[in-house]
């Protein structure tokens, strides 16, 4: 898959940075819907029943979620066999598809995905526990994700937090900033530290998805959630007034050759994650715009967590404070008691508790209190994605098809890029992203 897996990187910085809590006792009430399933040895209703989850989830994740899966275990008698799909879920699951054989339940790195396999008639609807499950703890935008042709096949069941600004504290107590709380001030600030003799900004041009995140956030804070909804879709064309705002605003930080390490030639030969290490190990910058796996690079670069490396949020360049998620969404490929079971179970409350007291988790759900996270970080993190509610949206380049939004030289990447070596040209690059926008989606 395109993208450094966020969940997998937050996975070792919660390993690294906080103890692994306990996970709570199984026997709490069953979730809303779900049939009377109590874990003593008589009421489990899915005694005998084997099923099959399949996920990307190597190493400490996957132990993590088989911690989850086994309190399922205990509250329903179901037995869960995990497999992992390695980072291509497509490769993994296709010919399984295709051979007839899919597992009982598939986690999505991607809501593309849900659509695609939809049209191929691969997944199961929920049924209606599972969706009065979804109704009762996420907002309507996270339901609409799982979603295509107006069927519920999916719940959104991990997070990652895009919107951040990592810095190196002593960078800025050297030029005697504050961080920031809006884009002109992030732009003020930008040309003092500048002043003071080092770059502000480290950009990994190299690995193009860095670039989109960045535009995502801003223009998320300036055209606002639902014209984000409706470029996400193309439904506006790229040509359009609000890209041009957003590209003006990103201008003013990459357009001065003082603002970049190694000017646009050096960012574009940046790739991820150096440009962490060029902040916390090389000390040749102040700041990374990029998510919460920030954390995990900056310790290996050295610095600790809420010390040398700390954040803020991605600064309002308009009206909109944006929160940008990316994330995991289950699907059942089988209509089966226990693949509907485990899905409602994942979506609950109970569920997400379970999960959101080990190490390297964020919860989209809405009802699980960040009181649950096991250290400081992550607990600010869960507190900020319930805190945006309806304002939340899902990263952009992921709902776009591949061909745009996720392939390496190419499509919206290689544009950003291309804006990234010459910012001056603004109306130029909305009308390459709008040339590829209409490949894409054709």
């Amino acid at each position: 898959m395109r993208k450094m897996r966020a969940a997998a990187m937050l996975a070792g910085l919660a390993v690294a940075v906080a103890a692994c809590g306990n996970a709570p006792s199984t026997t709490q009430p069953t979730a809303s819907g779900a049939p009377s399933q109590s874990s003593g040895g008589g009421g489990k209703t899915l005694e005998g029943v084997k099923l099959e989850v399949a996920a990307k989830w190597t190493g400490e994740e996957q132990k993590n979620f088989e911690q989850v899966l086994k309190a399922f275990t205990e509250k329903t008698g179901a037995q869960v066999t995990y497999a992992s799909t390695g980072e291509d879920t497509g490769a993994y699951l296709g010919p399984r598809i295709q051979g007839g054989s899919p597992p009982d339940v598939a986690i999505l790195p991607q809501p593309g995905l849900v659509q695609q396999y939809a049209e191929q008639n691969a997944l199961k609807p929920l049924t209606p526990e599972v969706t009065k499950e979804i109704d009762t703890n996420y907002t309507p935008y996270w339901k609409e994700l799982g979603s295509a042709g107006g069927q519920v096949y999916g719940v959104l069941i991990k997070a990652a937090h895009k919107s951040l600004v990592w810095y190196r504290s002593d960078a800025f107590d050297e030029a005697g900033v504050q961080p920031p709380t809006n884009w002109d001030e992030l732009v003020k600030s930008s040309q003092t530290i500048a002043d003071s003799g080092t770059p502000p900004f480290a950009f990994c041009g190299g690995s193009g998805w860095t670039l989109t995140d960045l535009f995502e956030n801003v223009y998320l804070s300036t055209a606002g959630p639902e014209n984000y909804d409706k470029l996400s879709k193309h439904e506006i064309p790229w040509t359009d007034p609000s890209v041009t705002t957003a590209l003006e605003k990103i201008q003013q930080i990459v357009g001065k050759k003082e603002f970049v390490v190694g000017g646009s030639s050096g960012a574009l030969q940046t790739v991820w994650p150096d440009c962490v290490t060029q902040v916390y190990g090389q000390k040749k910058a102040a700041m990374v715009i990029e998510a919460d796996f920030v954390a995990v690079s900056a310790l290996q670069a050295g610095a600790k967590v809420g010390e040398q490396a700390k954040y803020f949020p991605f600064p309002k360049a308009g009206d909109t404070s944006p929160v940008i998620l990316g994330g995991d969404v289950a699907v059942a490929m089988k209509d089966t008691p226990g693949a509907m079971a485990l899905l409602q179970f994942l979506a609950s409350k109970e569920g997400g508790e379970i999960w959101a007291k080990l190490p390297g988790y964020l919860s989209p759900n809405k009802n699980v209190s960040p009181d649950n996270y096991p250290d400081e970080l992550t607990r600010k993190l869960g507190q900020t994605i319930i805190s945006a509610g309806e304002s939340v949206r899902y990263d952009m380049s992921d709902l776009a098809p591949s061909a745009f939004g996720g392939t390496d030289g190419k499509g919206e990447w290689k544009v950003l890029q291309d804006f990234l070596r010459d910012p001056s040209d603004v109306k130029g690059t909305q009308t390459k992203l709008e040339d590829e926008a209409k490949k894409a989606w054709k």
